[in-house]
C-alpha cells in the first residue's frame, strides 16, 4: 500500500529545495517519470530509494515516512521542549513593542491557565483546552503561511479547500466536551475535575498566587473582551 505522507513529503522536499523533478531524478538515480510516480503515490518506493532521498534532502527515512513532524527524526520529550522564554533566534521578534507585548501577554497567561488545569485534575480537560488552542493556533499560523504564495501548500496535510472549515468545527466539539466537563457534566467516558476548590479564583488571588504572570491574564481578558463585537462594548459593527 502506497504510503500518502511519503508521497506528499517527498513532493515538499523537492520544491523546498529549488529543483526540478528532472534534476531530483538524476540525482536520485530513478527516472524522471518514475519519481513522478512516487511523488503522486501511483508507486509505491523500495527501501534503497527512500534511503537514498533521505539522504539526498538531509532528513531521516522516519521523517520521510510520515512518522515524525521532526526533520531528524527526534521525538521530543518533555525535557528536551525548549522553554517559550529560552534564548534565541526564535526570541527575538520583528515588528516592535507590541509583538512582544502580546506574545508575553498570551504566553504568561497560558502558563496560570495550565497550572490551574492541572491542579483540577481532570486529564480529560487538560487534553480539550490543548486541542482547542492547539488548533486555534495552527489556522493563524496557516493563514499567516498562505500569505506568501511561494510557500510549499504540502506542508499541510489538510487541503486548504476544508481546513479552516474542518479544523472550526473541530475546536466547536472540544469546546463542548471542556465545557461539558467544566459544568460537572462530562460525556460519556470523560473524567471530571477533580479538585474545583482549586479552581477558586478573583483578581486579588490570581494577583497574589502568580505575581509575575497575574497582571499579564488580567491585561489579556481586558483585551480580549474589547475585541469582542458585544453590545455596549463599543465594538458593534
Amino acid at each position: 500500500m502506497v504510503n500518502s505522507e511519503f508521497s506528499r513529503i517527498l513532493t515538499l522536499l523537492r520544491k523546498e529545495k529549488g529543483v526540478s523533478q528532472k534534476a531530483a531524478a538524476m540525482s536520485l538515480g530513478v527516472s524522471q517519470a518514475l519519481l513522478s510516480h512516487y511523488e503522486k503515490g501511483i508507486r509505491e518506493c523500495g527501501l534503497s530509494f527512500l534511503v537514498r532521498a533521505a539522504d539526498y534532502y538531509g532528513v531521516s527515512c522516519d521523517y520521510m515516512l510520515g512518522r515524525t513532524p521532526d526533520r531528524t527524526g527526534t521525538t521530543l520529550s518533555i525535557d528536551q521542549i525548549p522553554e517559550a522564554d529560552a534564548a534565541g533566534k526564535e526570541n527575538i521578534f520583528q515588528g516592535g513593542i507590541l509583538t512582544v507585548l502580546n506574545k508575553k501577554l498570551i504566553a504568561n497567561s497560558l502558563n496560570i491557565l495550565f497550572d490551574k488545569l492541572g491542579k483540577a485534575g481532570s486529564q480529560d480537560l487538560i487534553g480539550e483546552v490543548s486541542s482547542y488552542l492547539m488548533i486555534s493556533v495552527y489556522q493563524m499560523f496557516r493563514l499567516v503561511y498562505g500569505a506568501n504564495q511561494k510557500n510549499q501548500a504540502a506542508i499541510f496535510k489538510l487541503p486548504e479547500t476544508v481546513a479552516h472549515p474542518y479544523a472550526s468545527a473541530a475546536m466547536e466539539l472540544h469546546w463542548a466536551n471542556a465545557s461539558a466537563i467544566a459544568q460537572d457534566k462530562p460525556t460519556a467516558g470523560m473524567d471530571r475535575i477533580k479538585d474545583t476548590q482549586a479552581l477558586e479564583m478573583s483578581t486579588e488571588s490570581i494577583t497574589n498566587e502568580y505575581p509575575l504572570f497575574g497582571t499579564s491574564l488580567l491585561n489579556l481578558v481586558n483585551t480580549a473582551e474589547k475585541a469582542i463585537p458585544f453590545p455596549g462594548s463599543g465594538k458593534e459593527k
